[in-house]
């Protein structure tokens, strides 16, 4: 099997309720490498209002990864303020040139500082991890990589400790085809927008853990995906930020932005009409809500859901409990509304792809608190 067949022959599983079932994961060989990035000060950002600025930060890295592979399927995970990949070695160059170019787009065009790194999956065994994935079909259409072992939480705390560090390079931007964030912030329609993050407490899963995880995702079974309505509108400040994802394109700013809200514009007319062509708006629009990466994991539980107070009073209750008695470390955010960074290289297509996160600090918020056990419910 090559290298480049590795990942279609991970088996892929279709109920969310599964992710901590082992037989669905695969050891990733030690020949391939883990891409990271994060945004350094991401509640600086939040507290200025720029979350929508750091969404961006965090998908490009995925949209100018996929670019730079062209048409092969590799495993990712979005955590708002930031990214985690996997690619075979014989991808290195492009992953790392992808990875460098990415960090100084975001430093000069963004005024943000992207943190980047590629290291080996063999060092994460070295250190006494392990790094495994699997595929959950959150849709027919697309899947998502889900990682445990504890190797993706080493390396993130290897990288935020500077090891493995890839250089910003802002000489050629990088290919940002496809990323798209003209989507205004989706309010919640049961009550508030729930970010919540749930790890070991060792980054190696127990059978408390294992138990607060179902007990969670239990709970929230009757929350509901944050999904985009066309009649709320698009967001002038992610069509600026997409004009500045098409840096490569070459041109002026000015004449960026123009292109940029003339395609939000013609967005909005495609999506108002039932149909145009061969294009169906309702199709599409289905097809976003199926696609949303609302529910990940990656050496832990990540969630966005649009619930009740009551629901999110559970859910936060019986987390600080669990904090409590040591079974998990758990962080939550609420907010009022969500947000939606896409990567759509084709609307003719149904395997576009959507990110969800809070709109109001979201993952990072919970993150922080994540840190914090005593804040976990405020």
């Amino acid at each position: 099997m090559s290298a480049a067949d590795f990942y279609a022959d991970v088996p892929v599983f279709s109920h969310f309720a599964d992710i901590l079932e082992e037989e669905h994961y695969r050891p990733l060989p030690d020949q391939w490498l883990i891409g990271l990035s994060d945004v350094v000060s991401s509640t600086v950002a939040i507290a200025e209002g720029r979350y929508k600025a750091v969404n961006i930060a965090g998908a490009a890295v995925i949209a100018a990864v996929a670019n730079a592979l062209g048409n092969m399927d590799f495993p990712y995970v979005f955590e708002g303020d930031g990214a985690s990949f996997a690619v075979p070695a014989d991808q290195e160059a492009a992953a790392r040139a992808a990875l460098a170019a990415t960090a100084g787009w975001v430093g000069e065009d963004l005024g943000l500082d992207l943190r980047v790194a590629l290291l080996p999956v063999a060092a994460v065994r070295q250190a006494g991890f392990d790094l495994r994935v699997a595929r959950f079909a959150a849709s027919p259409h697309v899947n998502y990589a889900m990682f445990s072992g504890g190797g993706l939480a080493w390396a993130v705390a290897a990288m935020k400790a500077g090891a493995f560090a890839i250089a910003p390079d802002a000489a050629e931007p990088p290919d940002l085809t496809g990323l798209s964030c003209r989507w205004a912030e989706i309010p919640a329609e049961r009550g508030t927008i729930l970010s919540l993050i749930v790890t070991p407490m060792d980054d190696k899963p127990t059978g408390a853990f294992r138990k607060v995880v179902e007990d969670v995702l239990d709970l929230a079974q009757s929350a509901g995906r944050p999904t985009p309505s066309i009649a709320r509108g698009w967001s002038r400040t992610g069509a600026d930020l997409e004009a500045l994802a098409m840096k490569r394109q070459g041109g002026p700013l000015v004449l960026r932005r123009v292109l940029a809200r003339l395609k939000v514009m013609g967005s909005a007319v495609a999506l108002r009409r039932k149909r145009i062509g061969s294009f169906d708006s309702s199709v599409y629009l289905r097809e976003i809500g199926e696609n949303t990466d609302f529910r990940k994991y990656g050496d832990g539980l990540r969630m966005t859901i649009d619930c009740t107070l009551e629901e999110a009073e559970a859910i936060e209750r019986y987390l600080a409990e669990a904090a409590a008695r040591g079974a998990a470390r758990v962080g939550t955010h609420r907010q009022e509304a969500a947000l939606m960074t896409c990567l759509v290289p084709s609307a003719m297509n149904s395997n576009h792809v959507h990110f969800v996160d809070g709109a109001d600090g979201g993952y990072a918020a919970a993150a922080v608190k994540l840190k914090t056990p005593a804040s976990v419910a405020e």
